[in-house]
C-alpha cells in the first residue's frame, strides 16, 4: 500500500514536471518566432541558412541541364545556345504555375485561418483543376506554335534543331511542372516546410542523376536533358499528389472539390496576378535579349547570354536567402508596432546585401572565365563571354538597392509598389535600351549587355529612394512620436 502511494506520488510529480516542461517548450518556441524580441541580426541569421539552402536546391533544377549540355563537345556545342532560346517559353509555363500557386495558396491559408476547412478544400481542388487545364492548354498551344516562336526568339538554322528537340519533350511534360510547383505551395501553406523542401529536393537530386545518364552515357544530348527534367518533375508531382491525398495532410485534395466555381477561380487568379506579371516580364526581357543578340552577334552571343543568366541565378541565391529571411521579421515588427525594429531590420538587410553584391561583383570582374567554364569550355564562347560578363555585371552592387526596396514593399503588403518597380526596371528601362543601345557608338551586341547595368543604377536608385521616402523615414517619425 505504501509502495503504491509512493508510486502514485512519484507519478503525479513526474506529470507535473512534464506539464511544466511542455509549458517551457511552448514558451521557448513562441519566443523563437516572436521577432519583436531578441536580436534582429540573430533572427535573420537563423532564418537565412535554411532559406538559402532551399534556393540552392531550386537553382539546381534550372542550371544542371545547362552544365551538362555545355560540356558536349564538337558540333553539339551549339546545344547550349539552343537551350537558351527555350528559356522564355519555359518562363511562361512557370508564370501560369505562379498564377495558380501564388494565388491559391494565400487564399487557402486565409480560409483555413478563418476555420472554414471545407472552403479551403474547394480552393485546393479548384487550384488543382486549373493547373491541369493550364498544363494541357500550354502543351497543345506550345507544340502547335513552337517552330515560329523559336524563330522569333532568336533560333538560327544551326540552333533550331536543338531548341526544337528540347522544347518538344519539355512541353509534353509541362503538366508535371505545373502540378509539382503549383501544388507544393499548398504543402508549404499548411506548415509542412520540410515536406515542401523535400518535394524540390526529390526532383533536383533525380535530375542530377539522370542528366549524365541520358546526356552523356546514352548520348541523347538535349533530348536527354529534357527527358531528365520531365521525369524529375513527374516524380515531384507524384510526391505532392500522394501527400495531399494522404493521411498526413491537414486539408486533403478530394475529387468532389475539383469542380470549378467562377467566383472562386476568379479570386485565385486575381491574387496570383502579381507573380504572373513578374514572370511574364522576365520572359519578355529574355525574348528581346535573344532576338537582339542573334541579330547583332549571332549564335555565340545567345550562348553567352545563356551562361550569364546561369551565373546570375547562382550569384542571386544568397540574395534571395537574405531577403526571404528579413521579410517575416519586417512584417512581424510592423504588425507589432515596433518601428525602430523595422528600421533596424531594413538597415541590416540593406548593409548585408550591398556588401555581398559588391563582393560578388569583384569575383565576377576578376575571375569571369572561371564561372563561364563551369557551363561551357568552348574557347570562342569564353573569349566572347569574358568582356560581356564584365559589362553585364558592372556596378552589380546597385542591384542590392532594387532587392532591398522590393523586399520591404512586399513585407509590408505593398505588392503594387514591388510589381511597379519590377516592371519599371525591366519593361520600361531594359527593353528599350536593348533595342536602342546596339545602334549607338558602334556597340552592337555589347549594347544588349550594357542595358542591364544602366537599369540597375536607374531602377535600383529609384526603388530604394522611394522606399526611404515612403517607408523608412515615416517609420522614423513614428518612432519619434512613440518615444
Amino acid at each position: 500500500m505504501q509502495i503504491e502511494r509512493r508510486f502514485s506520488g512519484s507519478r503525479a510529480l513526474f506529470c507535473h514536471a512534464l506539464k511544466q516542461n511542455r509549458g517551457i517548450s511552448r514558451l521557448t518556441t513562441a519566443q523563437e518566432h516572436d521577432f519583436s524580441k531578441g536580436s534582429i541580426l540573430k533572427h535573420m541569421l537563423r532564418l537565412a541558412g535554411p532559406m538559402t539552402l532551399a534556393q540552392l536546391i531550386n537553382v539546381l533544377y534550372n542550371i544542371v541541364d545547362r552544365i551538362f549540355i555545355g560540356q558536349i563537345g564538337g558540333e553539339d556545342s551549339l546545344a547550349l545556345t539552343g537551350l537558351g532560346v527555350c528559356f522564355p517559353v519555359i518562363t511562361i509555363v512557370i508564370a501560369f504555375t505562379n498564377l495558380v500557386g501564388m494565388g491559391g495558396a494565400p487564399l487557402f491559408s486565409i480560409t483555413r485561418g478563418a476555420g472554414d476547412d471545407e472552403e479551403a478544400e474547394r480552393i485546393l481542388g479548384n487550384s488543382f483543376t486549373l493547373l491541369l487545364c493550364f498544363g494541357v492548354l500550354l502543351t497543345a498551344v506550345g507544340l502547335f506554335f513552337k517552330t515560329p516562336v523559336l524563330r522569333l526568339l532568336g533560333a538560327s538554322d544551326a540552333t533550331l534543331p536543338y531548341a526544337d528537340a528540347y522544347l518538344t519533350i519539355y512541353l509534353l511534360g509541362s503538366i508535371f511542372v505545373s502540378l509539382s510547383l503549383g501544388l507544393n505551395s499548398f504543402i508549404n501553406a499548411q506548415g509542412f516546410a520540410r515536406t515542401g523542401m523535400l518535394t524540390v529536393a526529390i526532383g533536383a537530386v533525380l535530375n542530377l542523376l539522370l542528366d549524365p545518364l541520358f546526356i552523356m552515357a546514352l548520348g541523347m544530348g538535349v533530348q536527354g536533358a529534357a527527358l531528365a527534367t520531365v521525369l524529375s518533375q513527374a516524380a515531384s508531382a507524384a510526391w505532392t499528389f500522394r501527400f495531399l491525398t494522404g493521411r498526413h495532410t491537414l486539408v486533403r485534395l478530394s475529387p468532389k472539390a475539383m469542380r470549378l466555381c467562377t467566383k472562386r477561380t476568379g479570386k485565385i487568379l486575381s491574387l496570383g496576378m502579381s507573380g504572373f506579371i513578374m514572370a511574364i516580364t522576365n520572359s519578355l526581357v529574355q525574348m528581346v535579349c535573344n532576338a537582339s543578340l542573334q541579330a547583332y552577334g549571332g549564335d555565340i552571343y545567345v550562348g553567352v547570354m545563356t551562361v550569364i543568366n546561369s551565373v546570375r541565378e547562382v550569384a542571386q541565391m544568397p540574395v534571395n536567402g537574405i531577403t526571404n529571411s528579413a521579410q517575416p521579421i519586417i512584417s512581424f515588427n510592423y504588425g507589432a508596432k515596433e518601428p525602430a525594429r523595422v528600421r533596424q531590420a531594413i538597415r541590416y538587410m540593406s548593409g548585408t546585401l550591398i556588401l555581398y553584391t559588391a563582393a560578388a561583383w569583384a569575383m565576377l570582374w576578376f575571375f569571369p572565365s572561371f564561372f563561364i567554364r563551369i557551363f561551357n569550355q568552348t574557347p570562342a564562347l569564353i573569349e566572347t563571354g569574358v568582356p560581356a560578363m564584365r559589362i553585364y555585371f558592372f556596378g552589380y552592387f546597385m542591384m542590392a538597392l532594387q532587392f532591398c526596396g522590393q523586399s520591404v514593399f512586399t513585407a509590408l503588403g505593398k505588392s503594387k509598389h514591388a510589381i511597379f518597380f519590377s516592371i519599371f526596371r525591366k519593361a520600361v528601362i531594359v527593353v528599350p535600351l536593348i533595342l536602342i543601345l546596339p545602334h549607338c557608338f558602334g556597340l552592337n551586341a555589347n549594347g544588349v549587355f550594357l542595358a542591364e547595368p544602366i537599369s540597375n543604377f536607374i531602377g535600383g536608385a529609384a526603388c530604394f529612394i522611394t522606399m526611404l521616402l515612403s517607408v523608412y523615414f515615416p517609420l522614423k517619425r513614428m518612432e519619434a512620436k512613440t518615444y
